[in-house]
């Protein structure tokens, strides 16, 4: 029957050994594997047994992959169990590995979905749907991510929406008060808030006249420039039109056009 005729340290791994049956390399294994099947030089090994030791060996270095993968930030089960894959661990391996990291305490996606809402509430200006949806790319079930969700209360989504309606709002001051509306809307809509803590958010936002005056004038110089050679019926006639689809009210069309023309 064969037999171990060497076990020596790995130079660059200090913690894996390699194993020599009849005076040749045979396979290398974690120092946890050789433990768990008390190796020794001058003990026989039976094929099957070798069979055995590698597939314990690999449990074990997908173990140690896994718990380094989660040493830079904690991770959901689906994200630690698609990693195993990427490493092409197979899956009772994968699964073996998902259990021993349950009882070690490095997998809890309760306490993911927990610590994820709340870093995403105190560092990014995202709304619930959004966050819900990256916790359920993230393998979180309904339940618990409902639960970890109940932190984002209604009165904190609405100072976050506002905030980021606010900031848009400014991004597009030369735009009409209407499209600047309509824009800042659609984002505080994409970032996953809903229609109603997104209304709240515009009628908690102030309005400013003088900048829509402002951007009138802005619009109203860039259409002049374009139309001031048509005759006079026709260049207010396309100038209203122009101002109008940008969204400015008639009747203040009528003072930007007589203002300009006044110049």
């Amino acid at each position: 029957m064969p037999k171990i005729t060497k076990i020596s340290v790995q130079q660059k791994r200090t913690d894996r050994y390699n194993i020599e049956v009849d005076g040749d390399y045979a396979f290398s294994i974690d120092e946890a594997v050789l433990m768990e099947f008390n190796l020794r030089k001058g003990s026989e090994i039976t094929k099957a047994e070798v069979e055995e030791i590698q597939i314990r060996d690999g449990v074990r270095k997908g173990l140690n992959a896994a718990i380094n993968y989660l040493s830079i930030r904690m991770r959901s089960e689906k994200e630690v169990l698609d990693y195993l894959k990427r490493k092409e661990v197979e899956q009772d391996a994968a699964e073996e590995i998902l259990t021993r990291l349950r009882l070690m305490s490095y997998l809890n996606d309760e306490q993911f979905a927990d610590a994820f809402v709340k870093t995403q509430i105190q560092t990014t200006d995202k709304g619930p749907y959004l966050i819900q949806r990256e916790l359920k790319e993230k393998g979180i079930n309904e339940e618990i991510a409902s639960n970890a969700m109940e932190q984002f209360t209604e009165e904190e989504q609405i100072e976050k929406a506002t905030k980021l309606y606010e900031k848009q709002l400014k991004k597009y001051k030369r735009d009409s008060a209407f499209l600047q509306k309509k824009k800042a809307e659609e984002q505080v809509m994409t970032k996953g808030y809903s229609t109603s803590i997104m209304k709240q958010a515009a009628f908690a936002a102030p309005s400013d006249e003088e900048q829509e005056m402002e951007a009138l004038m802005h619009q109203a110089e860039k259409a002049h420039r374009r139309y001031q050679s048509y005759k006079p019926s026709e260049y207010k006639q396309k100038m209203k039109m122009a101002l109008y689809r940008k969204g400015f009210d008639f009747s203040a069309i009528d003072q930007a056009i007589e203002k300009l023309q006044e110049e």
